[in-house]
C-alpha cells in the first residue's frame, strides 16, 4: 500500500442482518472511535435508513450492494442512484460476482451502473474477478482486464473516481484467499491499466476481497498496490472488522 493513497475498508454485508443485530454491530463499530484506515458498511436496502441515522455522526461512512442503471420509472424492485443519495450513501458495489452470476450482469451493465452511481455523487465499488476454471485456464489477466476495459470506456475521464475492487470468485465464501504474491500481481495489472486511461490512477484505490480475516489482511494490505479490502463475513463482526481496518495501518 502507497504512504500516499489513505485505506479502505469496506464491509459488504451481503443478505445479512436485522434491525436488532444491526444496532449492535453499529453501535459497537461506533464505539471503537477514529480508525486508521476509512472504513465503510455497505448495507441490505432495508437498512439503509438505520445506517445513516446511527453512523450519521462518526467516521464511518455507508452504502448500498448494487444500484439500477435507470432514474425512475415502472422498474418494480429497483432502487435508483437518486435514491441512494437520499440517505446519504457514499459508496455502491456494483459488478460483484454475485450479481454477474446470479443475475446475468454483464460488463457494460456494470460500467452503466458505475456511471449513474457517480453521476449523483456516489463513489461506485467496481468489482473484477475470475473462476477457479479461468485462473487454471491461465485466463486471469484477459477477464480481469475484459471487465475494467468496460468501465473505464464507458466512465472517460471521471475513471478516476471509482473504486477497484478485486475479489477472485474462488476465493469468495470459501475459505480460500489469494497469497499476497497473487493479489498484488492482480492488483499491478489492474492499477497499469488505469494508469494508462487516468492520470489519477496512482492515486486510486484498489481493494482486495476474498476471504480476508484478521489473521492475513495484514499481509495482503502490505502488497504495494493494495490500498484496502472489501469484507464480507468479517464485517458482520466488529471485532474482525475493527482488527481489519486497523491491519490497513
Amino acid at each position: 500500500m502507497s504512504e500516499t493513497r489513505q485505506p479502505l475498508v469496506v464491509g459488504n454485508w451481503k443478505m445479512h442482518g436485522s434491525h436488532a443485530v444491526n444496532e449492535q454491530l453499529l453501535e459497537a463499530l461506533k464505539a471503537a472511535g477514529p480508525l486508521p484506515a476509512e472504513a465503510a458498511v455497505c448495507v441490505p436496502f432495508p437498512y439503509l435508513a438505520q445506517a445513516a441515522e446511527r453512523l450519521a455522526r462518526s467516521p464511518i461512512g455507508w452504502g448500498a450492494q448494487d444500484v439500477s442503471v435507470h432514474a425512475q420509472g415502472a422498474y418494480t424492485g429497483e432502487v435508483s442512484a437518486a435514491m441512494l443519495a437520499d440517505f446519504g450513501s457514499r459508496y455502491v458495489i456494483v459488478g460483484h460476482s454475485e450479481r454477474r452470476q446470479y443475475h446475468g450482469e454483464t460488463d457494460q451493465l456494470v460500467a452503466d451502473k458505475a456511471k449513474v452511481a457517480l453521476a449523483k455523487g456516489i463513489t461506485p465499488i467496481v468489482c473484477v474477478g475470475e473462476t477457479l476454471a479461468q485462473r487454471e485456464a491461465g485466463e486471469t489477466e484477459a477477464v480481469v482486464k475484459r471487465q475494467l476495459s468496460a468501465v473505464i470506456h464507458t466512465l472517460g475521464p471521471c475513471v478516476g473516481e471509482m473504486v477497484v475492487a478485486y475479489e477472485p470468485v474462488w476465493a469468495i465464501g470459501t475459505g480460500l484467499t489469494a497469497t499476497p504474491e497473487q493479489a498484488q500481481a492482480v492488483h499491478a495489472l489492474l492499477r497499469a491499466q488505469l494508469a494508462a486511461a487516468s492520470p489519477r490512477a496512482g492515486q486510486m484505490r484498489l481493494l482486495y476481497g476474498g476471504s480476508v480475516k484478521p489473521d492475513n489482511a495484514k499481509v495482503l494490505f502490505a502488497q504495494a498496490d493494495i490500498d484496502g479490502g472489501l469484507i464480507g463475513g468479517a464485517a458482520l463482526k466488529a471485532e474482525d472488522f475493527l482488527a481489519i481496518c486497523r491491519a490497513a495501518a
